[in-house]
């Protein structure tokens, strides 16, 4: 074998491999719900109003009535709705709630970071992101099943509002970005393994 043969051999043996195409693509696409899910969650709490019944708005941090005019007086205090500790568990609910907010926020920088840093903790990163998606998942839940308990006597079908399927739509794509991130790092992780220049197998 030629000295020049022997070097394009060796130059075909270093060449970095590269990942298959789909599992960037959803990796990315999980970044990418992952973040509408913090941006539906932040604007449902941040309104607050999840069910109407008979001319009363329940919310996270108001209670409203309505009158034959249409118009809408809210009370901060809600005590007032007359509904047996709705104060204190609606307070639990809104903090169980927003604290969800901010765990996602923090797995969502994970996750980001894992794929833009490429060293040897980007597995570690991803791997992180996705158990703190699963766990705004289970402090969001709790804040709509704490709320629903509160409010059971009053709860209806239809009257739960948008902004309240927009927080159920957010628990469920925490939920499904969990799952996906913990099962594609799971399947993707090379433990041991690295590259002829040394330099171990990235997420």
């Amino acid at each position: 074998m030629t000295a020049l043969g022997a070097q394009a051999q060796k130059l075909l043996a270093q060449r970095r491999p590269h990942r298959p195409f789909f599992e960037p693509s959803v990796r990315a696409l999980i970044i990418l719900c992952a973040s509408l899910a913090v941006v539906l969650s932040s604007l449902s709490i941040c309104d607050g109003h999840w069910l109407l019944a008979d001319h009363r708005l329940f919310g996270l941090w108001h209670f409203c009535t309505t009158s034959d005019q249409a118009e809408l007086h809210c009370l901060r205090d809600l005590r007032q709705a007359h509904v047996p500790g709705l104060a204190s568990g609606m307070a639990v609910a809104r903090s169980v709630a927003t604290l969800a907010v901010v765990v996602a926020i923090f797995g969502l920088e994970l996750l980001m970071v894992s794929q833009v840093c490429e060293d040897p903790h980007s597995c570690h990163r991803w791997a992180v992101g996705s158990a703190l998606s699963l766990l705004a998942f289970i402090l969001s839940f709790g804040g709509l099943l704490s709320f629903l308990i509160l409010l059971r006597n009053e709860v209806t079908l239809m009257g739960l509002t948008l902004t309240f399927w927009s927080q159920f739509t957010a628990s469920f794509l925490f939920f499904l970005n969990a799952i996906s991130g913990l099962h594609i790092n799971s399947i993707s992780r090379t433990d041991g393994v690295t590259y002829p220049w040394g330099l171990p197998a990235k997420c």
